[in-house]
């Protein structure tokens, strides 16, 4: 029997697909090692958006150059965002490589693809892509270049495969998309994303619908209509702001002021009280002085987001910004901004989880981490508790919903004690 090995870096799209490559894998009789100097078959999913994510994977097929030299007959697959369309430039760039397809494809040398590539075993929570690729073009991201125009996939296709997710174990459901808040407009009809929470909200058995991520360009007021009443729909937003500049901003091609930035927060948080919003943020920009880089400390004071997803601004060449912008701004600059924004940010993330503390709150178990109970309450986030155990009773936890009084709360996490487990639970 053949075996694979995979390495996925990257957002939560790329950890989508590589679920279901693997899935694909298994289907075709390969199966899992730990190691790729093991693997007959070497599957890379990559990742574009930085720097320092292609290095990895340069590095890595570097590695796996040395063991094909050593074992010839492996084979190496590279997938994600680094898969140009040429790829006669792809194979001189990297020759070691045998088999390339490009981000959100599935492979054509595995013969006779199966219909079925959902994951085979499916966590508590799984990633659903629901929309590739991306229309916006913002001046720093090379995304539309490598996913595509943005090419929703069918309603039904998504609401029956979520409904399969949650009979195989599945219990809560994070829908995908470089801009996932556009869904539908490409589809016939008038169907939007508000639409297909109304659908998945009504599969059976489906605890939890989460989505990301979103652009405030297109946060709908009817799309934030359903986060406030549907009742399976989270109250947690990815809303990237990724600068709290209006020249930035312009520059990045962004679509929206910081103005139309803080009103939308305003409507999002008055129809969905208790929201937890997290944000994207880019430091030193091409041409970011200190009073615009003020701007987005700023708004993050102001705003005070629950979780801050920071990045140094990295120039990707066949951008915009990297050929029209100059990257003046230094690694040492951009280091130093970054780390008074996660100084900031970590203050704050702190404050508002100790307010949660002595509160009751509903948590989705998704596993045991170093013997305790992990897991997401509604809003996205992470719990650890301790059960009690005897010597005639073995509980097992995961994929309920467990009521947990929080005891202790830190800026990434929080502890608790469960209430009452009940005899379901039990």
């Amino acid at each position: 029997m053949p075996n694979y090995f995979i390495f996925t870096i990257g957002c939560q799209m790329n950890q989508a697909e590589a679920e279901r490559l693997e899935s694909l894998l298994f289907q075709k009789g390969y199966s899992p090692v730990d190691s790729a100097d093991k693997a007959d078959l070497a599957l890379l999913v990559s990742c574009a958006v930085r720097q320092g994510a292609e290095d990895r994977i340069t590095n890595r097929l570097a590695l796996l150059r040395r063991l094909k030299n050593q074992k010839p007959s492996m084979k190496i697959a590279l997938t994600g965002c680094m898969v140009e369309e040429d790829l006669a430039l792809m194979k001189k760039q990297y020759p070691m490589v045998d088999y390339f397809f490009t981000a959100g494809a599935m492979p054509d040398f595995l013969d006779q693809l199966p219909d079925d590539i959902l994951p085979q075993k499916p966590g508590i929570s799984v990633n659903v892509p629901i929309i590739q690729g991306c229309d916006n073009f913002c001046s720093y991201c090379i995304v539309p270049y490598r996913r595509g125009r943005e090419t929703s996939r069918p309603l039904d296709t998504i609401v029956a495969e979520v409904a399969e997710l949650v009979e195989r174990g599945a219990r809560e459901v994070t829908l995908l998309g470089q801009n996932v808040n556009a869904y539908g407009h490409d589809l016939t009809g008038t169907v939007d994303l508000a639409d297909l929470l109304i659908a998945i909200n009504n599969v059976e058995g489906l605890y939890r619908i989460r989505f990301l991520t979103n652009h405030p360009k297109d946060m709908s007021p009817r799309l934030i209509e359903a986060m406030a009443s549907l009742d399976k729909v989270c109250p947690s937003l990815n809303l990237p702001a990724q600068a709290g500049d209006n020249d930035i901003l312009e520059r990045m091609r962004r679509g929206y002021t910081v103005g139309d930035y803080r009103a939308l927060v305003g409507t999002i948080r008055q129809k969905v009280p208790g929201v937890c919003l997290t944000t994207d943020v880019i430091v030193g920009f091409p041409g970011e002085t200190e009073e615009q880089f003020a701007n987005t400390r700023r708004l993050i004071e102001t705003v005070r987001f629950d979780a801050v997803h920071l990045a140094a601004y990295s120039p990707r060449p066949g951008t915009e910004a990297a050929e029209k912008f100059e990257d003046d701004i230094s690694r040492e600059e951009k280091a130093r901004r970054l780390t008074e924004l996660e100084t900031l940010q970590t203050g704050i993330a702190a404050e508002i989880n100790s307010s949660l503390v002595g509160s009751i709150i509903e948590v989705l178990v998704e596993g045991e981490d170093r013997g305790k109970w992990r897991g997401r309450e509604r809003s996205g986030k992470l719990v650890f508790f301790n059960v009690k155990r005897d010597h005639t009773l073995s509980i097992d936890l995961k994929g309920r919903l467990v009521p947990v009084r929080i005891t202790k709360a830190g800026p990434w996490s929080l502890q608790g004690d469960p209430i009452e487990l009940s005899k379901e639970n039990k």
